[in-house]
């Protein structure tokens, strides 16, 4: 297969590395055509085949490194390049950070808000230990001619490779998995065959709390059936005394949706405590919560400096979940507004705010496009405004209810720079953007966090 540029899939070339690509991978350019080479790092000249062909670029697989970065590093993981899970382990942690703020220039490269060239980009914030740090796991669960196995599917393609030592979660998640595949294979209890659309688990969820150590094993399953639960669950919460929840969930379709809609309390409590600055979450199997909590609380104090809250001040806290941003502010500010379109997110957040005793806070269930003009026709004006929105970005309504009704500071708190970039070629219209703060909540990832801080011009 040829194209424009000549490049054909097979063909080997030899070719310099310029930059590092919004996924992680290396940029090089092979007469004049982009070429998109993931684990190959600036600075390098490496030798590479083609696998992918386009109109306007090519993709490749690394050969060898003719002349490495003094930057590159030997990966922890045993199974890094086939995983995916990781796409930075190659690359010294300190330059992962210095990448994650190329990330962001890179999305306003691309959107050119007003003034873009000129943002303050500060130093992004990075960990101590940039490893261990997950709190949960997904793995799913598969058996070959060599027993059961845990694992992630390799990018792109149905094929799991087999982890049984992920270096960047809580290892107590990891050896509570091992255990549980184990006791599986000890129990002859049958695994999910994809291909043939039978047999039983599926994947296992682990989640632990970090400051509370407790820790909750999911089952789940692709029918409700659930062979020899006594004995395993038995084995289990004696080898296991962190274990303080067993549950099972039903999952019986093929699609790529993780959990499914009905869950059965197996043992033990049905959710586990935790608890993030002053707000205290029970965890059920579904419950939404931050996968690094160490670098969540560094997100909220960035987003909480950005806000500038002052004594007095009327703040909203769009996206607001089940209030954790919103209410560490509230001892600061006159009150705090939010909204949620999770209606169990909004009482979760009214009984945090109980449990606190924080008395300033009104929590509502809807859209932010439509509730804060109906605070605003019932006399509420906003000091400030914290979004903490998806992957996708504001909502379009939400962007242009903040134009009409601007407030004097805007704090945008971005897991996704594209979309950001996408959202600040509108904002810009009203607001200046003061700085920009990357925080690494995912190291070893090419996943990058921003906090951004917008006043009225």
């Amino acid at each position: 297969m040829k194209t424009q540029h000549n490049l054909k899939i097979g063909q080997k070339i030899t070719l310099p590395i310029k930059r590092l690509g919004i996924n992680g991978e290396g940029i090089g350019y092979f007469k004049k055509t982009i070429v998109f080479i993931p684990g190959a790092l600036p600075d390098e000249t490496v030798t590479a085949t083609i696998s992918n062909v386009a109109p306007k670029f090519a993709e490749a697989t690394l050969n060898k490194v003719n002349k490495a970065s003094s930057e590159r590093v030997q990966p922890r993981c045993a199974v890094y390049e086939a995983c995916g899970g990781c796409q930075l382990q190659h690359l010294a942690y300190e330059a992962q950070l210095v990448f994650k703020n190329d990330v962001v220039k890179q999305s306003l490269e691309k959107h050119k808000p007003t003034g873009y060239q000129h943002y303050k980009m500060r130093p992004a914030i990075g960990m101590d230990n940039p490893w261990h740090y997950r709190n949960k796991l997904q793995f799913q669960i598969r058996k070959d001619e060599h027993g059961v196995m845990a694992g992630l599917y390799q990018p792109n393609s149905h094929r799991l490779v087999g982890i049984d030592d992920c270096v960047v979660q809580q290892p107590i998640t990891m050896n509570i998995l091992n255990g549980a595949v184990r006791i599986l294979e000890k129990y002859n209890v049958p695994i999910y065959d994809e291909r043939r659309n039978s047999g039983i688990v599926k994947t296992l969820m682990i989640r632990t709390g970090l400051k509370t150590g407790e820790t909750q094993l999911v089952f789940i399953t692709h029918s409700p059936k659930l062979p020899q639960k006594n004995q395993m669950i038995n084995e289990l919460r004696h080898e296991f005394p962190q274990l303080v929840s067993i549950m099972q969930n039903v999952q019986p379709t093929k699609s790529s949706v993780i959990m499914g809609d009905q869950t059965i309390h197996l043992w033990g409590k049905e959710s586990i405590a935790e608890q993030l600055e002053d707000v205290h979450f029970n965890l059920s199997p579904r419950a939404f919560f931050q996968l690094n909590p160490e670098q969540t609380a560094v997100l909220y104090e960035e987003a909480r400096k950005a806000l500038d809250a002052q004594p007095g001040d009327k703040i909203i806290d769009a996206y607001c979940g089940v209030g954790t941003i919103g209410l560490s502010v509230a001892n600061l500010v006159g009150e705090v507004r939010g909204m949620d379109t999770i209606p169990s997110a909004i009482e979760d957040a009214k009984e945090n705010a109980k449990r606190l005793g924080v008395t300033n806070t009104h929590y509502e269930a809807g859209t932010a496009e439509d509730l804060i003009p109906k605070w605003l026709e019932n006399g509420f004006r906003p000091d400030g405004i914290i979004v903490d929105p998806p992957r996708t970005g504001l909502d379009k309504k939400l962007v242009n209810t903040l134009l009409k009704y601007p407030s004097k500071k805007l704090v945008y708190v971005s897991c996704n720079p594209s979309t950001l970039a996408r959202d600040l070629v509108t904002l810009t219209k009203k607001y200046n953007v003061e700085y920009l703060q990357s925080v690494d909540m995912f190291p070893q990832t090419a996943r990058a966090e921003v906090v951004a801080k917008l006043t009225l011009k």
